[in-house]
């Protein structure tokens, strides 16, 4: 059976609650238009909530998360109550029967920025559903109208693709940002982690435009050192060590 409109809803909004680190590859898509301003590809590591290290294929270092261990006091002054929200892993949203997030609460939501605000939000795509469900679902209230949703692979993942058409109380996480672009956008929603792992632009001057991206690893275990500008000397045990033996030993 093919998934619903409602779950495919509720699986835009389960991101937060359904992976804590993510490695994978990015490949950025501009219009057809523009054809020859093709970002390359990158690597990206990240750990919630604010650890990202980004690198060329080739291992060049593009951007590293170097204020993790920074103090946030000053956040806590700031005169109102955003500061004192918890993670969305530390509370619980609505769930479905499925599993999958039917309302979100408040919590401090965001993920680290590469490039463009359209990274976050491919990264937790809620803005393809809103928060919660529509009071009355009557055609075009919600904030975007999936067409037939089909269960397709991805990079050898399950994803639930579609063709999307945004509405008029559409709103992107970043104003300038869509997820949606205008007219019809072809989208993939990771089935194992609401992340959407690809886009492309169907109508109008942004044809071709939108991305793919690759997940590689999922809650795998990150080094701080990982995120850092500078290294502690701490040793990364994923590598290999070599053991060189002079020929006296």
């Amino acid at each position: 059976m093919e998934p619903t409109a409602t779950q495919w809803r509720n699986l835009c909004r389960s991101s937060p609650w359904k992976w804590q680190s993510l490695r994978f590859r990015l490949h950025r898509r501009p219009a057809a238009a523009d054809a020859g301003q093709n970002p390359p590809p990158v690597a990206c590591w990240l750990r919630r909530p604010g650890a990202l290290r980004v690198e060329l294929l080739d291992g060049t270092l593009l951007q590293s998360s170097t204020e993790i261990n920074d103090s946030r006091d000053g956040l806590f002054i700031s005169g109102n109550r955003k500061p004192w929200y918890l993670p969305p892993h530390l509370v619980t949203p609505v769930y479905d029967g499925d599993g999958l997030v039917r309302r979100r609460p408040e919590a401090a939501y965001g993920d680290p920025v590469f490039g463009t605000p359209r990274f976050a939000a491919l990264l937790d795509p809620v803005e393809l559903a809103g928060n919660a469900p529509v009071p009355m679902d009557f055609p075009f209230a919600n904030v975007a109208e999936p067409g037939p949703i089909t269960v397709v692979e991805h990079e050898g993942r399950p994803a639930w693709e579609t063709i999307a058409t945004p509405n008029a109380t559409y709103r992107p996480a970043s104003a300038g940002h869509p997820l949606l672009y205008p007219g019809r956008t072809l989208v993939r929603i990771d089935a194992g982690t609401g992340v959407c792992v690809a886009s492309e632009s169907l109508d109008g001057d942004s044809a071709g435009a939108g991305h793919w991206l690759v997940i590689a690893g999922v809650d795998e275990y990150m080094l701080d050192d990982l995120f850092l500008g500078t290294s502690f000397g701490l040793t990364d045990v994923r590598a290999h060590i070599p053991w060189d033996v002079g020929p006296d030993a």
